[in-house]
C-alpha cells in the first residue's frame, strides 16, 4: 500500500511523437495545426517539421527567436481599435484560416477576439515585424503600460505560458499585485532575449 500513499515520483517529460525521454535542454515544442495544439517533441523529432510544408503541414516546429520592434509606435486610438481590454494581448496568422487571431489573457484561459483583415493591416500591418512572422508558430506580442506600447516577435508557446500563468495566479478584477509581479518578470525576460529586427533593404533612413 506505501506506493499509493507516499508520494509520486513526478513523470519525466517525453516526446509525443517518439516516445523517448526529454531532457530539459532538448525540449522543444510544435504546433499541430488544425487542432492548433501544442505537442512536446525532442530535438531530432522537432527538425524534422522545421520547414513549411514538412510532413505535410500537419506539425510545424515553433522557432525560438525573440525580435524586438524599438521604432514600433501605437498610440491609444490605434489600440483602441484592436478591442483588447487588458494591456496584453498576442497576435498570430492562422495559415489554414488566412486570417489573424487575437487573444489575451483572463482568468477563463486565452480568450480570442477576431479581427477583420481592415483593422489588422491599419493597426499593425505596416511594422517591421509584421512582415517576419511566421504563420502558426510566432506571434506579435503586445503590453500597453504607461501610454507606450511594447510589441515583440516571440514563440508561440512563451504566450500560451503566459496565459497558462495568468489564469494560475489571477485574482480580483485586476488580477492582483501577484498577477503583475509574474507580468512584469516575464516582460523583463522577453526583453532581455529580444534582438532588434533588421531594417529591410532598401528603407534605411525612412521616417528621419
Amino acid at each position: 500500500m506505501r506506493r499509493f500513499t507516499g508520494p509520486r515520483t513526478p513523470r519525466p517529460e517525453t516526446c509525443e511523437l517518439c516516445g523517448v525521454v526529454v531532457p530539459e535542454d532538448g525540449h522543444r515544442h510544435l504546433v499541430e495545426t488544425e487542432k492548433r495544439a501544442l505537442v512536446c517533441a525532442c530535438t531530432p523529432c522537432a527538425l524534422l517539421f522545421d520547414r513549411p510544408g514538412a510532413g505535410a503541414g500537419r506539425f510545424r516546429t515553433v522557432p525560438d527567436r525573440y525580435l524586438a520592434d524599438p521604432a514600433h509606435r501605437l498610440d491609444d486610438t490605434a489600440w483602441d481599435l484592436l478591442q483588447i481590454p487588458v494591456g496584453v494581448a498576442f497576435f498570430f496568422r492562422n495559415a489554414a484560416l488566412d486570417r489573424l487571431v487575437a487573444l489575451y489573457p483572463s482568468p477563463a484561459g486565452a480568450t480570442e477576439s477576431e479581427l477583420d483583415p481592415q483593422t489588422w493591416q491599419t493597426v499593425l500591418g505596416a511594422g517591421r515585424l509584421a512582415a517576419l512572422l511566421e504563420p502558426d508558430v510566432e506571434a506579435l506580442l503586445l503590453r500597453r503600460s504607461e501610454g507606450r506600447t511594447a510589441c515583440y516577435l516571440v514563440p508561440i508557446d512563451v504566450c500560451y505560458e503566459l496565459v497558462g500563468r495568468m489564469r494560475l495566479l489571477w485574482q480580483g478584477f485586476d488580477g492582483g499585485a501577484e498577477a503583475r509581479a509574474a507580468l512584469d518578470s516575464f516582460f523583463e525576460h522577453v526583453e532581455r532575449r529580444a534582438r532588434p529586427a533588421a531594417v529591410p533593404a532598401g528603407t534605411a533612413g525612412e521616417g528621419s
